[in-house]
Parts: C-alpha cells; sequence; structure tokens
C-alpha cells in the first residue's frame, strides 16, 4: 500500500471512530410533540398609497400654440378655472367670417321677404300671376334657412374659440402638467391631470397568490405609514383584471370609508386586511422533511414506536414555524426535533420531553 492510501485509511477509520455508534434497530433519540389543531386568523400587510377616486386627463379639443398656462401641480382649482390658453387668432378669424355670413344672409332674407310682399300686393291687383308669388315665396323660404345655417355656423365658431381655454370640469387638485408655453398642442393631447375632490382610494399592488385565500368580512385597516395613529377604514372597491407582467401583482383599490386630512394624495399607506380562519398546526421548521417536492413530517406509531414520512398541507411559513392545514389528524405524534437521520420503519426515543 502506497503512502497516500495509508494516509487516507487512517482517516477514514479516525472519521468512523468519531462517529456516534448506533447498532441496527436501535432507537434514534429524537424530540417529538403532539399534533395540536387552533383556529388561525392569518392577517396581510401590504403598503401602497392614496389616489383620488376621480382622475382625469384634461386637453384642448382644439389644437394651437399654448399663449400661457396658470396652474402648475399640487395647485388646488376650482369648477370652470382657465388652466391654459391657445392662440385665438385663427379661431377669431373664423368668428369674423361666420359673423359676416349672418349678416349677407339677413340682407338676402330681407330682400327675399320685401319681393315676396311685392308679389303678393300684385296678385291682389291682378297685375301678377300666382306662379310669380309661388317664386317668391320660395326664395322667401330658401333665404329663411340660409340664415338659421349662417346663426347656427357663427354659435359653432364662437364655441370653438371658447375651446381655445382650457377650464377646469371640477373642483380638484393638479396632478400632472404637461402644457409649456410656445408648445403646438395637438387637439386631445392631454395637458393637465386633474383629481377630483371626492372620495379618496386607497392603492396596492397584490401579489396574485393572496388571492386564493378566503378574505375576512372586516374590510381593510388602512394606517399612513409615517404616523400609525392616522387610520381609517375601507372595503375592496376594485380588482383589476390583468396581472402585472413584471412584477406579478394585481392592482387593488380599497374604497375609504373616511379620508383624514393627513392622508393627502400620494401618500404612503399601509392596508392591514385579515383572511377568514383556518383550522392549523403549528410546527418547527425544522421538524419538516421532504418527499419529492411536497413537505413531509415523521409521525411517531405510538405502539411500536417507530416512524413513517407523510406528507402534509402547509397553509403558509411563519418566522421559526409553519402552519399544517392538513395531512396529520389532532393528537397524532411526530418528530419536531432529531429528524436527519431517521429512515422509515425506525425507532425512536423520546427525549428531553415534548416538544409544544
Amino acid at each position: 500500500m502506497t503512502r497516500s492510501g495509508r494516509v487516507m485509511l487512517a482517516a477514514l477509520l479516525l472519521s468512523a471512530a468519531a462517529m456516534p455508534a448506533f447498532a441496527d434497530g436501535a432507537a434514534r433519540p429524537v424530540r417529538i410533540a403532539p399534533a395540536h389543531f387552533e383556529e388561525r386568523e392569518q392577517s396581510v400587510t401590504v403598503t401602497g398609497e392614496v389616489a383620488a377616486r376621480v382622475e382625469t386627463d384634461l386637453s384642448f379639443r382644439v389644437g394651437g400654440r399654448i399663449t400661457a398656462w396658470f396652474v402648475d401641480v399640487g395647485d388646488t382649482v376650482k369648477e370652470g378655472q382657465v388652466l391654459a390658453e391657445l392662440d385665438p387668432e385663427e379661431q377669431h378669424a373664423d368668428v369674423e367670417a361666420a359673423e359676416a355670413g349672418v349678416r349677407a344672409a339677413e340682407a338676402q332674407l330681407k330682400l327675399a321677404r320685401t319681393n315676396y310682399d311685392r308679389q303678393k300686393s300684385l296678385l291682389n291687383d291682378g297685375i301678377s300671376t300666382q306662379r310669380d308669388l309661388d317664386d317668391a315665396e320660395t326664395a322667401l323660404r330658401t333665404a329663411e334657412s340660409a340664415r338659421e345655417a349662417a346663426v347656427a355656423q357663427r354659435d359653432t365658431a364662437r364655441e370653438v374659440l371658447s375651446y381655445t381655454e382650457l377650464r377646469a370640469p371640477a373642483d380638484g387638485i393638479v396632478t400632472a402638467r404637461l402644457a409649456e408655453a410656445g408648445q403646438v398642442a395637438q387637439a386631445a393631447q392631454t395637458m393637465f391631470t386633474l383629481a377630483d375632490n371626492g372620495p379618496r382610494d386607497a392603492v396596492f399592488d397584490v401579489y396574485e397568490s393572496l388571492f386564493f385565500a378566503n378574505p375576512s368580512k372586516d374590510g381593510v385597516v388602512v394606517t399612513l405609514l409615517s404616523d400609525d395613529k392616522v387610520r381609517t377604514t375601507g372595503n375592496v372597491r376594485e380588482v383589476s383584471p390583468t396581472i402585472d407582467a413584471a412584477t406579478g401583482t394585481v392592482r387593488v383599490k380599497i374604497g375609504l370609508d373616511r379620508t383624514p386630512p393627513e392622508m393627502t394624495l400620494g401618500a404612503s399607506v399601509v392596508g392591514v386586511g385579515a383572511l377568514a380562519p383556518r383550522r392549523v398546526a403549528v410546527v418547527p421548521w425544522q421538524a419538516l422533511s421532504g418527499i419529492g417536492r411536497k413537505p413531509a413530517l415523521w409521525v411517531v406509531d405510538k405502539a411500536s414506536e417507530t416512524v413513517s414520512l407523510r406528507a402534509v398541507d402547509v397553509l403558509s411559513y411563519e418566522t421559526g414555524s409553519a402552519l399544517i392545514s392538513g395531512g396529520i389528524e389532532e393528537g397524532e405524534i411526530y418528530v419536531a426535533d432529531g429528524t436527519k437521520l431517521l429512515r422509515p420503519g425506525q425507532r425512536v426515543a423520546p427525549v428531553g420531553g415534548d416538544v409544544q
């Protein structure tokens, strides 16, 4: 035998001597505990922010060059307040042209009415004919319609002129501004975002897995992150039908029953919701083993004092423990510590008392 071989043999012998000797059939010392089920109510804590329930993107209804804007992000505005203006020169020209059209139509109408009255008088005197009167009446009706069309066109031009002023549709707070003086804005291009002064929501991005649990009916407690004394309650108002592909979360909006003044728009809040109580057994982490990809416990047979590995259902994991919802019955004994050297059918000897 070479020198290196003798060294390896000596190391193996020393290792074997250092390991505890267990004869076949000898009981392994373990700590055991009975499975005890209890009603456990879990809570879910997520962070989010306060948002307006109604938020509107505001834009001009016509295009043009912005000459001025009067509010900025964070400003409080009143209904009808002017937020920005476009250069109205083109619209003013349209109004003047429409007003000239009305004046021309009124002149034509006056002439047609005078002609109709003259033909009617001549017919009564027997000088004119019925056909001439009918033609005069047709011209009068045409002139009246032309005047109505001109008036409608003028009113439309005046309304379009009013579109060069962007006004707030309701009382609220400006949360975004995209308008700049000198900018050429297109019709329907967003210039401001207005948060309506109405009810508020707490918006949270919740992991999809939470939707598989049954929620409690007590609602959600919403607390200001910077001051846990500021709190209110709310209920789920809207759940997004889609999942965010980047984060794997679902957006949930909680309608607040009351909004404290400290919960301003964009304020960070904490939402705490309870899940429906579940019957679970609490076991320490070190008691868990596995069968394939499923968690399992070593269950002790009281009669033979041997163990077998049984798959169990884990509801959730907590710090230092796991909540078992199925796979083991009330009062059954499981190995709470010392599972590393066990094998199916292994005899065990409880030491150190039960683990509760």
